[in-house]
């Protein structure tokens, strides 16, 4: 084959450090989405959507076949971190946690998971980001260490 292509769905998860509710204004929520978007198509990474909730976010977006995935959510909290630390309230201290989750999505799942993230606020009505986080890690069969889940 002559050329290089790739179709690969991401489905991101991330939180606020120590899940603190910055995120609670749904302008921020909007802008920042916005601003997310914006870096991950400087890294050829197209967002099909971003959502979540006061604090944690979702992305479901493509795979730049030329970018490594640490290095695209590394770029989009840490460019996204520095965005937020200037708009007036609470923001200056805020963060990301450390780590992420990051689920490889099938082609036929993705409306199914646009779904999922557009219906965030309702879900969590039920269940915390402790409790999906969890059951995400639980579903996709991957390992974690509890101790280190929540930093």
């Amino acid at each position: 084959m002559s050329q290089s292509l790739a179709q690969v769905y991401i489905h991101i998860v991330f939180s606020t450090k120590h899940r603190i509710f910055f995120l609670k204004d749904k302008n921020i929520q909007k802008e920042l989405y916005s601003y997310m978007a914006s870096v991950l198509n400087e890294y050829n990474s197209t967002a099909h959507i971003i959502g979540g909730t006061e604090n944690h976010v979702h992305i479901l977006c493509n795979l730049a076949r030329t970018e490594s995935l640490a290095k695209i959510i590394k770029e989009v909290k840490r460019s996204s971190s520095k965005w937020i630390k200037n708009k007036p309230g609470p923001f200056p201290l805020f963060q990301w946690q450390n780590g992420y989750g990051a689920f490889s999505v099938s082609h036929s799942k993705i409306n199914f998971i646009k779904k999922y993230i557009l219906n965030q606020e309702e879900h969590h009505k039920t269940m915390t980001f402790e409790e999906e986080i969890r059951q995400l890690y639980s579903k996709h069969n991957v390992e974690y260490d509890e101790k280190y889940l929540w930093n």
